[in-house]
Protein backbone atom coordinates (compact mmCIF):
# COMPACT_ATOMS: atom_id res chain seq x y z
CA UNK A 1 0.00 0.00 0.00
CA UNK A 2 0.70 3.40 -0.66
CA UNK A 3 0.81 6.59 1.64
CA UNK A 4 -2.71 7.38 0.36
CA UNK A 5 -4.09 4.15 1.05
CA UNK A 6 -6.56 3.49 4.06
CA UNK A 7 -9.85 1.92 4.70
CA UNK A 8 -12.97 3.65 3.53
CA UNK A 9 -16.10 2.77 5.49
CA UNK A 10 -19.33 5.27 3.47
CA UNK A 11 -23.22 4.92 3.47
CA UNK A 12 -24.34 5.69 0.59
CA UNK A 13 -28.43 6.59 0.17
CA UNK A 14 -30.54 7.47 -2.56
CA UNK A 15 -32.05 10.68 -2.27
CA UNK A 16 -34.91 13.02 -3.76
CA UNK A 17 -33.14 15.46 -5.84
CA UNK A 18 -32.00 18.13 -3.35
CA UNK A 19 -32.45 21.76 -3.59
CA UNK A 20 -28.68 22.64 -4.75
CA UNK A 21 -29.41 26.17 -3.92
CA UNK A 22 -29.61 25.54 -0.47
CA UNK A 23 -26.51 22.81 -0.25
CA UNK A 24 -24.06 26.08 -2.03
CA UNK A 25 -25.66 28.27 0.41
CA UNK A 26 -24.46 25.99 3.75
CA UNK A 27 -21.34 27.10 5.61
CA UNK A 28 -18.20 25.38 4.02
CA UNK A 29 -19.88 23.90 1.07
CA UNK A 30 -17.86 22.87 -1.67
CA UNK A 31 -18.90 22.38 -5.26
CA UNK A 32 -16.73 19.67 -7.32
CA UNK A 33 -17.17 19.17 -11.15
CA UNK A 34 -16.05 15.35 -11.27
CA UNK A 35 -15.82 13.73 -14.87
CA UNK A 36 -14.53 9.70 -13.64
CA UNK A 37 -13.33 7.37 -15.77
CA UNK A 38 -13.25 3.91 -14.99
CA UNK A 39 -10.11 1.86 -16.12
CA UNK A 40 -9.29 -1.57 -16.96
CA UNK A 41 -9.39 -3.71 -13.07
CA UNK A 42 -6.42 -4.39 -11.44
CA UNK A 43 -5.16 -7.77 -10.04
CA UNK A 44 -7.81 -9.73 -8.00
CA UNK A 45 -10.82 -7.92 -9.74
CA UNK A 46 -9.22 -4.54 -7.84
CA UNK A 47 -11.47 -1.27 -9.15
CA UNK A 48 -9.39 1.25 -10.80
CA UNK A 49 -10.40 4.99 -11.54
CA UNK A 50 -9.20 8.31 -12.47
CA UNK A 51 -11.09 11.79 -11.85
CA UNK A 52 -10.53 15.47 -13.18
CA UNK A 53 -11.97 17.76 -10.36
CA UNK A 54 -13.10 20.96 -11.47
CA UNK A 55 -13.02 23.31 -7.99
CA UNK A 56 -13.02 27.05 -7.18
CA UNK A 57 -11.19 27.94 -10.37
CA UNK A 58 -8.93 24.89 -9.97
CA UNK A 59 -8.21 21.77 -11.71
CA UNK A 60 -7.45 18.70 -9.86
CA UNK A 61 -6.27 14.81 -10.84
CA UNK A 62 -6.75 11.94 -8.53
CA UNK A 63 -6.58 8.32 -9.48
CA UNK A 64 -8.06 5.50 -7.24
CA UNK A 65 -7.29 1.62 -6.27
CA UNK A 66 -10.08 0.26 -4.32
CA UNK A 67 -10.20 -3.79 -3.83
CA UNK A 68 -14.02 -4.20 -1.71
CA UNK A 69 -13.96 -5.54 1.81
CA UNK A 70 -17.24 -5.90 2.68
CA UNK A 71 -20.42 -3.52 1.32
CA UNK A 72 -19.42 -0.87 3.24
CA UNK A 73 -15.74 -0.81 3.56
CA UNK A 74 -13.02 -1.10 0.99
CA UNK A 75 -9.27 -0.86 0.87
CA UNK A 76 -8.73 2.25 -1.27
CA UNK A 77 -5.39 3.73 -2.33
CA UNK A 78 -6.10 7.33 -3.77
CA UNK A 79 -3.76 9.97 -4.66
CA UNK A 80 -3.48 13.15 -7.06
CA UNK A 81 -1.78 13.01 -9.97
CA UNK A 82 -0.43 15.27 -12.68
CA UNK A 83 -2.34 16.52 -16.08
CA UNK A 84 0.18 13.86 -17.93
CA UNK A 85 -0.67 10.90 -15.53
CA UNK A 86 -4.06 11.53 -15.85
CA UNK A 87 -3.49 11.64 -19.45
CA UNK A 88 -1.18 8.21 -19.36
CA UNK A 89 -4.34 6.11 -17.31
CA UNK A 90 -7.08 7.40 -19.50
CA UNK A 91 -5.51 5.02 -21.76
CA UNK A 92 -5.83 2.08 -19.67
CA UNK A 93 -9.65 2.89 -19.90
CA UNK A 94 -12.29 0.06 -19.04
CA UNK A 95 -14.28 0.81 -22.98
CA UNK A 96 -17.70 -1.29 -21.16
CA UNK A 97 -17.83 2.13 -18.79
CA UNK A 98 -18.75 5.47 -19.89
CA UNK A 99 -16.90 8.26 -18.03
CA UNK A 100 -19.32 9.16 -15.31
CA UNK A 101 -19.87 12.91 -14.92
CA UNK A 102 -21.06 14.67 -11.66
CA UNK A 103 -21.82 17.81 -9.69
CA UNK A 104 -20.54 17.42 -6.26
CA UNK A 105 -21.55 19.08 -3.26
CA UNK A 106 -19.66 18.66 0.07
CA UNK A 107 -21.09 19.88 3.05
CA UNK A 108 -19.82 19.73 6.55
CA UNK A 109 -22.04 18.09 8.65
CA UNK A 110 -22.27 17.17 12.75
CA UNK A 111 -18.33 15.96 12.20
CA UNK A 112 -18.68 14.41 8.59
CA UNK A 113 -18.90 15.25 4.92
CA UNK A 114 -21.90 15.20 3.29
CA UNK A 115 -21.19 14.55 -0.47
CA UNK A 116 -23.97 14.47 -2.77
CA UNK A 117 -23.86 13.62 -5.95
CA UNK A 118 -26.16 14.86 -8.75
CA UNK A 119 -25.99 13.21 -12.19
CA UNK A 120 -27.00 14.88 -15.36
CA UNK A 121 -28.89 11.44 -16.16
CA UNK A 122 -31.61 12.06 -13.19
CA UNK A 123 -33.95 15.00 -12.52
CA UNK A 124 -35.68 13.49 -9.58
CA UNK A 125 -32.88 11.80 -7.60
CA UNK A 126 -28.99 11.83 -6.61
CA UNK A 127 -26.74 9.85 -4.47
CA UNK A 128 -25.90 11.18 -0.46
CA UNK A 129 -22.27 9.64 0.61
CA UNK A 130 -21.02 9.59 4.21
CA UNK A 131 -18.14 8.48 5.43
CA UNK A 132 -17.76 6.79 8.59
CA UNK A 133 -14.80 5.92 11.39
CA UNK A 134 -16.55 2.32 11.43
CA UNK A 135 -19.44 0.44 9.99
CA UNK A 136 -21.81 0.53 13.15
CA UNK A 137 -21.34 4.54 13.18
CA UNK A 138 -24.88 5.79 12.53
CA UNK A 139 -25.02 8.73 9.92
CA UNK A 140 -26.44 11.55 10.90
CA UNK A 141 -29.03 13.32 7.87
CA UNK A 142 -30.14 16.68 7.82
CA UNK A 143 -33.74 17.75 7.75
CA UNK A 144 -33.37 19.24 4.44
CA UNK A 145 -32.07 15.41 3.00
CA UNK A 146 -35.35 13.34 1.54
CA UNK A 147 -33.90 9.57 1.87
CA UNK A 148 -35.65 6.99 -0.15
CA UNK A 149 -33.55 4.34 1.01
CA UNK A 150 -30.15 3.03 2.21
CA UNK A 151 -28.44 1.40 -1.23
CA UNK A 152 -24.60 1.21 0.67
CA UNK A 153 -24.96 -2.96 -0.25
CA UNK A 154 -26.92 -2.54 -3.55
CA UNK A 155 -24.37 -3.18 -6.21
CA UNK A 156 -26.93 -1.35 -9.05
CA UNK A 157 -25.88 2.59 -7.16
CA UNK A 158 -21.95 2.31 -7.22
CA UNK A 159 -20.19 4.69 -9.49
CA UNK A 160 -18.63 1.39 -11.31
CA UNK A 161 -21.92 -0.13 -12.39
CA UNK A 162 -23.83 3.78 -13.25
CA UNK A 163 -20.93 3.64 -15.72
CA UNK A 164 -22.44 0.71 -17.62
CA UNK A 165 -26.51 0.69 -16.26
CA UNK A 166 -28.37 3.62 -14.82
CA UNK A 167 -31.51 2.16 -12.81
CA UNK A 168 -34.22 4.00 -13.51
CA UNK A 169 -36.48 2.59 -11.42
CA UNK A 170 -40.07 4.57 -10.09
CA UNK A 171 -39.44 6.39 -6.90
Amino acid sequence: MSAGAHCEIERKYLIRYPDTGLLKSLPGCEVWEITQVYLKDGEGGQTRRIRRILTGGREIYYRTFKRRLTALSAQEDEGEISREDYERYALERDARRRPIQKTRYRVPCAGHVLEFDVYPFWDDRAILEIELQSEDEAATIPDYVDVIRDVSGEKAYKNKQLAKYVPMEEI
